[in-house]
């Protein structure tokens, strides 16, 4: 419950009356402003619009802010702007339930000339965390993953995480044993897929490609059973490598065999928990998107810039841009495919309302 606190007349926006909101109960004081108003900034909103859809669509810093007559420099500090409130703060204001499965990976690549990772957190079609870090070491894995726990057990003290899926990357498993010590982590099935034919050094590409179809449909109708799915993988594995030794050999069927000995715990996970995703598709292009939106930018605009910030926002700017309308869910952003509600339809003012901090959507009432 809200009441009026003050007023006051900006002369330099033609008169245009601001009001000032306090919270009855926390005393907390907000600042209301028209939609076509931004927070701080010296722009015309359309041109930010214009600008930050372009940035979305994974077009330069340089380019976008051609398109919305702005500059480079504005619109960099405008979508950092935008990340300084969390993702995981964000999304709960729309009424999304913290994520008791998630989606954990890095994604490796450059930002001017260093190497660079960006571990991120997924749950359906949402982003709920977006790290940078400059070593690929479970210590700096654990601290960016550890930021996306903090905020979840300030958002609900008691959020426990059921499973984890990640591609089996060192550094990310580790850290998610040290935060989620008792999580039951999977291995993806796509990346099992993709990685036999590395095993399988020396053959032709038919025979190598015939193997990873029948790994394929191994894979596929353990996952179609309804009961004893673990006891049936492990089973198909034996007999998968079994058949791989008489039919290219007793030294390619021992590095298949070793390497589901490593593999299979991750594989049993997925398969003991049905409601544990099994691939990592959705974090994938998610990963893709973030690579378009920011290292077509060729790096940050300069070296004192804040990189969480940034992506933070660019990570926003994901969730809540509507999809195309020839996509699946078009009109729909992440949130709403996700059962989340919105303030408005324009997808630009629920961004500002949004990430101000004073929003929180209220839980539907109960039907009888």
């Amino acid at each position: 419950m809200e009441s009026g606190h003050s007023h006051y007349a900006r002369i330099r926006l033609g008169g245009l009356t601001i009001w000032r909101m306090q919270c009855t109960s926390c005393k907390a004081v907000f600042t209301v402003l028209p939609h076509f108003v931004l927070r701080y900034r010296k722009m015309h909103p359309d041109a930010a619009r214009d600008a930050l859809l372009a940035t979305h669509g994974g077009l330069s810093l340089e380019l976008c802010a051609v398109i919305g007559h702005i500059s480079p420099m504005a619109l960099y500090r405008l979508i950092c702007a935008l990340g300084q409130q969390s993702l995981v703060a964000v999304l709960t204001r729309c009424a999304l339930p913290l994520p008791v499965y998630l989606l954990a990976d890095e994604k490796h690549s450059k930002c001017l000339t260093e190497r660079v990772y960006l571990p991120m957190i997924v749950s359906g079609r949402v982003i709920w965390h977006l790290g940078y870090s400059a070593s690929k070491s479970a210590v700096a894995f654990t601290e960016s993953y550890g930021e996306f726990q903090w905020a979840a057990l300030e958002q609900e003290p008691s959020y426990r995480v059921k499973g984890a899926l990640t591609d089996g990357f060192d550094s990310t498993t580790t850290s998610m044993r040290t935060l989620f010590p008792c999580t039951r982590l999977g291995s993806c099935l796509r990346h099992a897929l993709n990685k036999l034919p590395d095993k399988l050094i020396g053959l032709s590409a038919p025979l190598r490609k015939g193997l990873r179809s029948k790994f394929h449909t191994l894979l596929h109708r353990c996952r179609q059973r309804t009961s004893l799915r673990v006891v049936a993988l492990g089973q198909r594995l034996r007999r998968f490598a079994d058949h791989v030794t008489a039919t290219v050999g007793e030294e390619h069927g021992e590095r298949v065999r070793k390497w589901f000995g490593d593999k299979k715990s991750g594989w049993y996970a997925v398969f003991e928990d049905p409601q544990m995703p099994a691939m990592s598709t959705v974090l994938d292009q998610a990963h893709n998107a973030m690579d378009r939106k920011l290292f077509m930018m060729k790096g940050f605009p300069h070296p004192g810039g804040s990189p969480t910030a940034f992506l933070t926002g660019l990570a926003h700017l994901y969730n809540l841009i509507p999809y195309q309308r020839r996509a699946k869910n078009a009109g729909l952003c992440g949130v709403e495919v996700e059962g989340g509600r919105v303030p408005t339809s324009e997808w630009m003012l629920n961004l500002q309302i949004l990430t101000s901090g004073g929003y929180r959507c209220r839980p539907e009432p109960p039907h009888h």
